[in-house]
């Protein structure tokens, strides 16, 4: 497909011929103390194919990929469902709302969309390793991606990762780094291991075919809602990807014809790694000094890109709600025992601010919502640990039984 790049900062224009990550005339650039990075580059597909897709009866996300996707049935991300919660909506009584439960897909978390399309571009040019950074998710996903395609994968992970995480990574033959510091550490490794041996690297918002990936999510849920879309998502966001990612899918369908306009897009951010929501309301694009989330997917204090995440932020009319870390493990358990949705603390994390700002009254209550559940809880069942306990066993007899109820 013809697309080519543009810095999100400086607006210079590149060729997509070749692997770009960011932005050489703004990368090179020295950043002040606390600074967030800036040059990354935003995907920009031909407006006149674009333009095209109006006049067809179905597209698909294929439609609006940088790459093609070879032998999708290999590694089949997305077509993830959507969940009518009616215990919740009704104790809420907001009755458009729906949970897209990306934990579904094939590494269970919403990366593995994003890890598909890095797998395309590094198959369309002959590439066949992949490095990069990882709380977890998006390793585990590359990792399962490697796997299915037969490419070598090199993960860098803090050592504080879930271990469940790096163990399915490490399940799926990926090469596991475990580094000594924090996740902006094992960032900036996996950026020097690419310059010093070559290949693809992934890292998030890095490589700007992240976001493509991810805003697949959009024209699945335009398709799911039958050619519309929703009113209002709540995204979990830590390094702003995923955002970026939702709000470029429903750009893309709206230059297309298909929408009228972008929807609201809620920034649900945890108090203790707020680096963006704190950038959108102050206007000033610093980094935080330290982010201690128990939610380890949006655990991030200099977010990689929070630049491109406030700009979309404004474009698209939208606000950010910090939530406590207290009020995600509530949301996580509201979610398994209201709506048999089992999600992680960084997918439950929407849900939570959902939750807040549905009592403050910052959406009508007829408004059709869709929450974005990006992982599922199994990846991480130590944070669940504290909050539930199995009971102790009982003696083989009814009597035991009846003792048990009585």
């Amino acid at each position: 497909m013809n697309f080519k790049y543009v810095c999100n900062d400086c607006g210079k224009e590149y060729a997509s011929d070749t692997i770009m990550y960011r932005c050489p005339a703004c990368s090179e650039k020295a950043l002040e103390q606390g600074e967030m990075q800036r040059g990354n580059l935003v995907t920009v597909l031909d407006k006149a194919y674009l333009a095209s897709l109006a006049h067809r009866d179905a597209v698909t996300p294929g439609d609006f990929s940088p790459y093609p996707v070879p032998d999708a049935a290999v590694y089949p991300v997305g077509n993830t469902p959507l969940i009518a919660p009616k215990r919740l909506a009704d104790t809420l009584g907001i009755k458009n709302v729906l949970l897209k439960n990306d934990g579904a897909n094939p590494s269970g978390s919403f990366k593995d969309r994003a890890s598909q399309l890095v797998a395309a571009q590094a198959l369309h040019f002959g590439e066949n390793t992949i490095a990069l950074a990882s709380t977890g998710n998006a390793g585990s996903a590359m990792a399962c991606a490697g796997a299915a395609y037969g490419l070598n994968i090199v993960l860098f992970v803090p050592e504080t990762a879930p271990k469940a995480k790096l163990l399915q990574s490490v399940l799926y033959g990926a090469t596991v780094v475990p580094v000594k510091g924090t996740y902006d550490d094992a960032f900036a490794l996996s950026i020097e291991y690419s310059k010093a041996f070559g290949g693809i690297n992934r890292n998030t918002a890095f490589n700007p075919m992240t976001v493509e990936g991810k805003k697949t999510i959009s024209i699945e849920l335009f398709n799911q809602l039958g050619r519309k879309a929703p009113d209002i998502i709540y995204v979990p966001v830590g390094d702003g990807v995923i955002y970026a990612g939702v709000y470029k899918g429903f750009h893309d369908l709206k230059e297309a014809g298909l929408i009228p306009k972008v929807p609201q897009i809620i920034c649900a951010q945890s108090t203790k790694s707020n680096a963006i929501s704190q950038a959108w309301k102050t206007g000033k694009m610093n980094t935080i000094p330290s982010a201690s989330t128990k939610a380890d997917s949006i655990s991030v204090s200099s977010p990689a890109n929070g630049r491109m995440a406030v700009r979309y932020i404004n474009e698209s009319g939208s606000w950010a709600t910090e939530i406590t870390d207290e009020a995600i493990l509530e949301a996580q358990l509201e979610l398994a025992k209201e709506a048999g949705v089992f999600a992680e603390p960084a997918a439950s994390a929407a849900w939570a601010a959902f939750r807040k700002d549905a009592g403050k009254g910052m959406f009508d209550k007829d408004a059709s919502v869709v929450i974005l559940l990006t992982g599922t809880g199994f990846k991480d069942l130590k944070a669940v640990e504290d909050a539930v306990s199995i009971p102790p066993s009982i003696e083989p007899t009814i009597e035991a039984v009846k003792k048990l109820f009585s």
